[in-house]
């Protein structure tokens, strides 16, 4: 009889805005639950709440994200059903805007840690849609996930936040989760985006494509309405290299 896999979590994280972290977050979640059948949850933690958006089924918005951090709501009870089969979501709203400080207060440096632990009976895939920037959230993350991706624009500005969160990591001490780095929005029409795939041949490299664009037209992953596109078998392709990292 196969083994059951082990609770394992993903975030999505980059220190920079705008870098295509939800459509990692989203299409990596579909792919988790749809590809390897995994029980998924998608954890939207941006106060932004672009995951939520493209793939609730209850638009509206409770508040209350931010209090299953300070044990005022059972996390269980934030879950939902997303329009993907097979994936849960427990959405993002505005009241996350004050987590940080929440976290500050709390002075729990492995909060989120302890919440993922819980639900570990019931999912084999976490992924953790992440705020932008160094803070007590993305503290928080650190300690949480087994696995770090994350986007970079293969330009100078994105590939110096990349270096950024890794001279940070190392001034953290201590172990800390791998480092997945991936190619964002990459056009090969452009030298520079060509000149820094060359750099980096190991890393993956998603497409640009108009195509991920359409996703918040339709409100869907990529693979719900595209498979056959290139950015939808890149994603593909990125989780299989996911799961052999986390199984590896």
């Amino acid at each position: 009889m196969a083994k059951e896999p082990e609770l394992a979590t993903i975030a999505v994280y980059s220190l920079k805005g705008g870098v295509g972290k939800t459509t990692f977050s989203v299409n990596l979640a579909w792919a988790s639950a749809t590809v390897s059948k995994r029980r998924t949850l998608l954890w939207d933690l941006d106060p932004q709440a672009a995951s939520s958006w493209l793939l609730s089924t209850d638009q509206t918005s409770r508040d209350a994200a931010q209090a299953i951090f300070s044990k005022d709501v059972e996390v269980r009870k934030l879950i939902q059903p997303s329009t993907v089969p097979g994936l849960d979501l427990i959405a993002a709203d505005t009241s996350l805007r004050g987590l940080d400080h929440l976290f500050r207060e709390m002075d729990k440096k492995k909060r989120l840690a302890k919440l993922i632990d819980s639900l570990g009976k019931d999912y084999d895939r976490i992924i953790l849609d992440c705020p932008p920037g160094l803070t007590e959230t993305s503290e928080q993350v650190l300690r949480a996930a087994d696995l770090i991706v994350i986007p970079v624009i293969p330009s100078p500005l994105s590939q110096r936040a990349m270096g950024e969160v890794a001279r940070y990591l190392v001034q953290r001490g201590g172990a800390h989760a791998p480092i997945l780095p991936v190619y964002s929005m990459v056009d090969r029409r452009r030298s520079l985006h060509r000149a820094a795939m060359d750099a980096q041949p190991g890393w993956h490299a998603i497409p640009m494509a108009s195509t991920i664009e359409q996703m918040s037209v339709r409100r869907k992953p990529l693979g719900a309405f595209a498979p056959a596109s290139p950015p939808a078998q890149s994603f593909s392709q990125l989780w299989t290299r996911v799961e052999k990292q986390l199984q590896g």
